[in-house]
């Protein structure tokens, strides 16, 4: 549907399945550290985003705790210091993963849908039942490579339908990924964001 050849390039799409993926964050620290010393919030994503995504729930303790040490470590060594949010591939998250960043120092996360009023998750029953320190920010907007073929047709009813999402002057979330409107639609969300900012709209950091 979001023709993710042209989209993604075919070397990002093999990466990780076909051949192994490239520590990116060895490559690009200079990139990375770019938004962070222009002030923006930064936070952990995976250190394999496929092998996370594709069966998060089917890694015992020890293979779940390493999967987000080594990326939080990584991003931390190049940043200066230490992340202060996360967000997990596809929104795929257990209690187990929401227990396991509870022992790192984040201010908040964003692993889930649903409407943008961040909340603080419970987990556990019975008496092991307690809420998590960390808040949530729920995604609520539909991400393009989800929408495109879906929701919408085309690339300028994607923008038309953010912006009437918009129109309701509620809070609102969305994820935007740099395979797309950092790179093949990136004038796009460049409309985007012209046309909001004229309507009045106003971006603020996640936290």
């Amino acid at each position: 549907r979001s023709k993710a050849a042209s989209l993604y390039g075919w070397e990002i799409l093999l990466r990780g399945t076909l051949w192994p993926g490239p520590e990116i964050g060895r490559r690009l620290a200079d990139t990375i550290r770019g938004p962070i010393a222009a002030g923006h919030e930064f936070g952990v994503h995976a250190w394999d985003h496929h092998r996370w995504q594709m069966g998060v729930e089917r890694l015992d303790d020890a293979a779940l705790r390493q999967e987000f040490d080594r990326a939080f470590a990584a991003l931390a060594e190049i940043a200066g210091r230490e992340p202060e949010t996360s967000a997990t591939p596809g929104w795929r998250t257990t209690e187990r993963v929401l227990a396991m960043k509870a022992t790192h120092p984040l201010r908040f996360n964003s692993d889930c849908r649903g409407a943008a009023v961040p909340f603080r998750p419970v987990i556990g029953d019975g008496s092991t039942r307690r809420e998590l320190d960390q808040p949530q920010v729920p995604v609520d907007l539909p991400t393009y490579d989800e929408a495109i073929g879906t929701i919408v047709p085309d690339d300028d009813a994607f923008n038309a339908m953010l912006l009437d999402r918009l129109a309701d002057d509620r809070p609102h979330v969305l994820t935007i990924h740099t395979e797309s409107e950092g790179g093949a639609k990136a004038a796009l969300f460049e409309r985007f964001l012209d046309v909001a900012i004229a309507e009045g709209h106003r971006f603020e950091p996640l936290g």
